[in-house]
């Protein structure tokens, strides 16, 4: 395939090297004169292991050049990939005048050239990026998007040191798309790469890499604060370290990340709570790890502020321990949320079979006696009751039940907090509480069709 990129920094003189040693013939695009001499003598524009062998090796079977002329690169290639960089504003923004730049440029060549040309954005871009490219792209050059063009998100994730490894051996290739044909045409360019290559939306794909490096940057912080306080206990931080890394089943998994309702239960808020006063004690900074507990509280109060938009309404909950399969109250989040809208006044019962069996067998009646008899007023022992006799039914734990009986119902508002299943999410009286489109500013909800604002 015969490919543009514009931007021969670090992504792009990588991405230049690496598609011409897989077969391409690829052409870098550059306004930096020296960069653009430097590929045109088969050198590289960067220090990066392996890739100047591999550039001088594809330079002299002519498979790369570089030139400063858009529109030469656009009329003979098929795909145009952006690479350009994204400098943060002094206020810490994103700049995209760079792309937004090329994306002018690539429009302009367009105007004269006949068929389908793809444009892959390999920049980090934030949601929306690819969307304003396109407008950009029909409006100078007079095309329809997905017919004389098309725009897909191609993000990369390499590092800088090991780019060349990383771009041979990724843990996934990524690509956004509305198209198709330009999603599968991309993804032929890494269907020799031992990867899974996943296809996805235009915003997903370009929300990830923001994501991935923050996540990064929390487990190096996290790390830290974990060997700060080990060091003033005189404890091996890289030992504990070693040893919490060897967990594949919870702690280097997939089990926790997902995004829902807040965490309760008897284990990780007392645990959060001691490592903190620990720290505290050994005067200890960990800002990080103090932060957890403050996250948690943010969840359960945008929990409460999706439901009080339909005050007035009677609201059933669905679940009140701290998750399903479970009696346990212990730091509930469901029993946190209830409280505070009871003491609003609102008209409420709830629904748990796991604490109306707890009540009937003496197991937990204790503690709720104790802490929780004002709820344990509200409980109501038959599902399909609970149902018929409210108006919002707010989900707080991941039943089977409450899929199968909740699917059904259109006449009434589901507020979901653990994600029931995905046919839920065409639901237009559903809403779930970190999916579609709710604001807690001025309590906004957006469904994919209708916008309410209360």
């Amino acid at each position: 395939m015969n490919i543009s990129i514009f931007g021969l920094g670090y992504v792009g003189c990588v991405s230049l090297g690496c598609l011409a040693k897989n077969g391409h013939k690829v052409i870098g695009v550059d306004i930096n004169k020296n960069k653009v001499d430097l590929i045109n003598q088969g050198m590289p524009t960067i220090i990066e292991k392996d890739i100047d062998k591999i550039l001088k090796e594809q330079f002299d079977k002519g498979n790369v050049s570089a030139t400063m002329d858009s529109s030469e690169a656009v009329r003979d290639s098929e795909v145009s990939i952006i690479a350009v960089g994204t400098p943060s504003t002094i206020n810490g923004h994103l700049n995209f005048n760079y792309i937004f730049k090329v994306a002018e440029n690539i429009a302009e060549a367009l105007i004269s050239k006949n068929g389908i040309h793809i444009i892959a954005i390999r920049s980090t871009v934030l949601p929306g990026t690819c969307d304003k490219v396109a407008s950009i792209i029909e409006k100078v050059s007079g095309k329809k998007r997905n017919e004389g063009f098309m725009v897909v998100d191609n993000p990369e994730f390499l590092r800088e040191g090991s780019a060349v490894e990383d771009y041979y051996n990724p843990p996934l290739t990524l690509i956004g798309s509305d198209s198709d044909y330009a999603a599968d045409k991309i993804a032929s360019l890494y269907s020799n790469l031992p990867c899974e290559i996943v296809k996805t939306s235009l915003e997903v794909a370009e929300i990830m890499k923001y994501v991935n490096n923050t996540y990064h940057a929390l487990k190096i912080s996290f790390a830290n604060e974990v060997g700060n306080i080990c060091s003033s206990l005189g404890v091996d931080s890289h030992e504990v370290m070693s040893i919490f890394c060897k967990d594949k089943q919870l702690n280097i998994s997939n089990y926790y990340f997902k995004p829902g309702f807040a965490f309760g239960g008897s284990c990780l808020p007392k645990d959060l709570k001691g490592l903190q006063m620990l720290a505290h004690d050994l005067y200890v900074k960990t800002p990080v790890i103090d932060g957890i507990s403050v996250t948690n509280e943010n969840q359960i109060e945008r929990a409460i502020m999706m439901i009080q938009q339909y005050a007035g309404k009677k609201m059933g909950f669905l679940g009140l321990s701290f998750k399903e399969g479970t009696d346990d109250l212990r730091n509930s989040p469901a029993v946190r949320v209830i409280e505070s809208l009871i003491g609003q006044g609102k008209d409420i019962s709830i629904y748990d079979k796991n604490i109306n069996l707890t009540i009937l067998t003496g197991t937990n009646k204790d503690y709720i006696e104790a802490r929780i008899p004002h709820l344990s007023k509200l409980l109501v022992s038959d599902l399909d009751t609970i149902i018929s006799e409210n108006e919002v039914l707010i989900v707080c734990t991941k039943e089977y039940e409450f899929t199968e009986k909740l699917s059904v119902i259109e006449d009434k508002i589901i507020i979901d907090f653990v994600r029931l299943h995905e046919t839920f999410l065409n639901k237009k009286n559903y809403i779930g509480i970190n999916w579609g489109h709710f604001s807690t500013n001025n309590y906004t909800y957006i469904s994919t069709e209708d916008t309410v604002i209360i």
